[in-house]
């Protein structure tokens, strides 16, 4: 009898604990309108266009205040057309206009981000009138010294002409130098995961210096790769070890990570189907829980041949949100280029919380990362993101 009324007594605790965790719930559950729900699924977006000077009716422009976009990313080239279109970088005073003036039609701030890593890999090149940067395989080689001096040159130059997020620096570590896409461009900074760390950490403190935001890229790895992610599914299985997961654990334990970019690679010993970005087994068990990392996470470009080649449009944006991607990447400067690509983005997001495949939580919490970055680097002013509903 004492038995049963044990067990009666710590069922009724487990009832009452389940029951309070579901009201706290309940309180906290996002309680978004339509219109904020559709600010914040904007602010998830970064996308590319052409056009060298932008004006009140401008597609992106128009793209920008329809949306809420939360950011742009310009480029020197137009893939799509075979560089036969002028894109978005032609020289420093023109980049400095097409800038002031995408922000001036902005309804709130853009993040306004370059791939400005150095060496092969940086739109704004020499040849345009911009400065001559090494690559991370040459800042390796100088050591993190001479690494935040460039740096800080670099820096200074991005805010002079209006950026404010470079997806830099790549740390990969420079498993196979042969690889297409990391190592044979002299995109790592090394093959010893704590060098990487070090010249890292000294270009991201060089980036801070002139509130430029920065992105690691790319998670948790792609060193290591035989392949190009740009053109297909990169299988890292047989060759990726946890040393690749060296630098961002050191970096993020330093607090020196403002975002993480993912790759499209595929490590089949953890998720047998789906690559890093648009998979739940990577970001949140690696990244949040295991490194606390606790800023936003950002897609590598959604329009590149692994994600476009192996899965829909919308089946990829909804896989990259509920694998932890805050914000997403749509360049239009891969195989083709669509005028309505942010549109068609937002509104498949926009359902697919509608009809529960993602939850309007996801959504909040992806928003409030990327507001709270915004306003740590002057992006933003406190709370001017939208009109905020309860907080989960």
């Amino acid at each position: 009898m004492k038995q049963r009324s044990t067990v009666l007594i710590v069922a009724i605790l487990v009832l009452a604990v389940a029951g309070i965790a579901l009201f706290i719930l309940w309180l906290g559950r996002p309680n978004m309108t339509t219109a904020e729900l559709r600010q914040r699924i904007g602010q998830m977006l970064l996308v590319g266009f052409r056009g060298a000077e932008a004006s009140q009716t401008s597609t992106i422009v128009a793209a920008i205040r329809d949306l809420n976009l939360g950011g742009v990313i310009l480029f020197d080239i137009d893939v799509p057309s075979g560089r036969t279109i002028p894109r978005n970088i032609v020289d420093p005073a023109q980049t400095r206009k097409l800038i002031a003036d995408l922000q001036r039609w902005s309804p709130t701030s853009l993040w306004v981000a370059v791939d400005a890593e150095g060496g092969k890999v940086n739109r704004l090149k020499a040849k345009y009138g911009f400065l001559e940067i090494p690559s991370a395989e040459e800042m390796g080689q100088m050591g993190p010294v001479a690494t935040r001096e460039i740096a800080d040159k670099l820096a200074g130059e991005l805010a002079n002409l209006g950026f404010n997020l470079d997806f830099a620096p790549v740390v990969d570590v420079n498993v196979n130098p042969q690889n297409p896409v990391i190592g044979a461009l002299g995109r790592s900074f090394s093959a010893d995961p704590d060098q990487v760390t070090a010249c890292a950490a000294a270009f991201i403190e060089g980036m801070h210096s002139q509130r430029i935001a920065t992105s690691l890229k790319h998670f948790p790895g792609h060193g290591s790769s035989a392949d190009d992610s740009h053109l297909g599914l990169v299988d890292v299985t047989s060759s990726w070890t946890t040393r690749e997961l060296i630098p961002y654990r050191d970096l993020i334990s330093r607090g020196l990570v403002d975002m993480v970019m993912t790759a499209h690679v595929i490590n089949r010993s953890v998720d047998p189907d789906y690559p890093a970005t648009l998979s739940t087994r990577f970001i949140g068990p690696i990244l949040r829980e295991q490194f606390q990392f606790k800023g936003p996470v950002v897609s590598d470009d959604l329009e590149m041949g692994a994600i476009t080649q192996n899965f829909g449009f919308e089946e990829a944006l909804i896989r990259a949100v509920n694998a932890g991607c805050d914000l997403l990447i749509l360049s239009n400067n891969g195989s083709l280029y669509d005028d309505s690509a942010a549109y068609r983005a937002a509104e498949a997001i926009y359902q697919a919380v509608r009809s529960g495949r993602i939850s309007s939580t996801r959504i909040w919490q992806s928003s409030e990362r990327l507001r709270t970055l915004k306003e740590a680097f002057g992006v933003l002013p406190p709370t001017t993101l939208v009109e905020t509903g309860s907080s989960p």
